[in-house]
């Protein structure tokens, strides 16, 4: 049985949704998720790693959200 070593941590990328709310990529994964505000993508991006890591042993213990913000203002 091969040695699977475990991730301390998984990043994700938090951005607004053009379209309202806010979307979530973890880097250097194939994971993405979307929802209507912040509690609920947390709930969500939890959910989405769980189910990418189905071996909780292999799981990154550590969630990083960085979260990013387009602010335009007037000159």
């Amino acid at each position: 049985m091969p040695y699977e070593q475990s991730m301390m941590e998984i990043v994700f990328l938090v951005e607004d949704d053009p379209d309202g709310g806010y979307t979530a990529r973890a880097l250097g994964e194939s994971i993405f998720t979307q929802a209507d505000d912040l509690k609920t993508l947390r709930e969500m991006v939890r959910d989405s790693v769980q189910c990418h890591y189905p071996n909780e042993q292999s799981r990154p213990k550590l969630i990083r959200l960085h979260i990013v913000r387009d602010e335009v203002i007037v000159s």
